[in-house]
């Protein structure tokens, strides 16, 4: 088993990461505490890992609720029904949530932790590649609404991260692309030994090997706690970690949640500010064509839905949260392990990428 700390002076957490981790009933209650746990998972989560974690849990009376699956459900209809079944249970601040699931879950559980009774404690267990490899590190907590992704939410750390990479096994294949399109990511805007080790590393990670997988979800883990350590509410630094993220939440939110996974959009959202930063000449043709390349080498889209057009990008663009005075800005790459936060993109510009 590998472990990192995340390093906010007394809001500090472990992060746990290996094979079976979720079997160390000791290490686990001992991070829940005296706290009664109550475990949120949903539909399809639920049916492979809850009973276990239930057993492990029994002697703290644990309680469970289970919402539907998909990125529709993370909403506020759902916060409240949530938060619902917690004061009918009378759960009062020794209660310790449980997020048991991807990222939908994580960031659902996160923010009802963040507001029942004013903060309750709560444990992230991330069950897809891409939850274990930013969302659940990080406190980043959040519901979606019509208008905008992650909208309304709350910078919530947990008590402490579980990450069994057994729970890979039973992922999906298009969960499990969509997970590494964070994970390149991470290779693009801080870590080029990261970016080569997965064009390296293809069929190895692919075929789900243990090393293979330790290796990238430790290390990915391990960068974004050193930016969160640093920036942990995004006031700068941090925002780099949402590259490809503008454009990815605009089709998001034009495609409807949950048509395109977060990572097929985070995928196409890379390419797309590959390509800018080429025409901004900060990136060669042959960088993009190799970002590109690796990007189609995991099963993601490279291109934007068809029935896109620049003005619906625009539009939802707008609405992002990094925009300071109207202006959009964007993460761009300027080199391969290297990012910057820009502001001197003209709508002009947008509607001739999106266009071309």
């Amino acid at each position: 088993m590998l472990e990192l700390t995340v390093n906010l002076d007394e809001r500090s957490y472990p992060i746990f990461i290996g094979k079976s981790v979720l079997q160390d009933k000791g290490r686990l209650i001992h991070h829940i505490g005296d706290s009664r746990p109550v475990i949120i998972s949903n539909e399809t989560v639920a049916p492979l890992y809850l009973q276990g974690l239930l057993d492990s849990l029994s002697d703290l009376n644990p309680l469970s609720f289970i919402i539907p699956d998909g990125e529709q459900y993370k909403s506020l209809t759902w916060f409240e029904k949530i938060s619902a079944f917690l004061l009918e249970n009378n759960c009062g601040r020794d209660t310790c949530l449980i997020a048991l699931g991807g990222g939908v879950i994580g960031d659902l559980t996160g923010f009802v932790a963040a507001c029942y009774q004013r903060g309750v404690p709560f444990i992230q267990i991330p069950t897809t590649l891409l939850s274990q490899v930013d969302s659940s590190v990080g406190g980043k907590t959040a519901v979606n609404h019509p208008l905008g992704k992650n909208m309304i939410g709350a910078f919530y750390q947990p008590q402490a991260v579980f990450i069994d990479t057994l729970s890979l096994h039973t992922l999906p294949e298009r969960e499990f692309a969509a997970g590494m399109a964070e994970v390149i990511k991470y290779g693009l805007i801080y870590d080029t030994e990261l970016f080569s080790y997965l064009e390296k590393n293809i069929k190895e990670l692919q075929s789900l090997s243990e090393d293979a997988l330790q290796h990238i979800i430790f290390r990915c883990c391990e960068i974004k706690a050193l930016i969160v350590a640093q920036d942990e509410k995004e006031h700068g630094l941090r925002a780099l970690l949402n590259l490809g993220h503008t454009f990815a939440h605009a089709i998001e939110a034009q495609m409807g949640y949950g048509v395109w996974l977060h990572g097929e959009a985070v995928a196409t959202g890379m390419v797309l500010a590959s390509e800018l930063a080429h025409r901004r000449n900060d990136l060669s043709r042959t960088q993009v064509q190799r970002i590109t390349q690796l990007i189609a080498d995991y099963s993601l889209p490279t291109t934007i839905p068809s029935n896109m057009t620049s003005e619906h990008f625009l539009m939802h663009m707008r609405k992002d949260k990094k925009n300071k005075k109207g202006t959009i800005r964007f993460i761009l790459p300027t080199q391969f392990g290297r990012c910057e936060l820009v502001d001197d993109v003209s709508d002009e510009q947008v509607r001739e990428l999106i266009a071309q």
